[in-house]
């Protein structure tokens, strides 16, 4: 694997929920885009899409670009629901701050 990202149980059952639906069974792809309230938001896509294996979990991978893989070291991605929906929240060690939003962070 090219990243130490944690999946949590929750965003795992999440990411194979949305692989399945998309007809990409097990694979999902993660990349960082520019954020507004901090440097890269994480955005996830169906399928491999030509990244490389940053994480396993209960039965899916999360793919990334190989270039954006160490921006990505020491994050946990967790994944929240409750009755008016439900999103994906970042956590980090130290180093990193995370936006309220739960979506975005900036390395210190």
């Amino acid at each position: 694997m090219g990243a130490n990202l944690l999946i949590t149980p929750a965003a795992a059952a999440e990411l194979g929920r949305q692989a399945a639906a998309a007809g990409t069974p097990g694979q999902m792809h993660l990349d960082l885009v520019s954020g507004s309230c901090e440097e890269h938001v994480i955005r996830l896509q169906p399928g491999p899409m030509g990244g490389q294996p940053i994480a396993r979990a209960d039965g899916i991978t999360l793919h990334a670009p190989s270039s954006q893989a160490q921006a990505l070291e020491g994050l946990c991605l967790d994944y929240r629901g409750d009755l008016s929906g439900g999103g994906f929240l970042v956590t980090a060690r130290s180093g990193i701050r995370c936006c309220p939003c739960g979506s975005a962070f900036t390395r210190l």
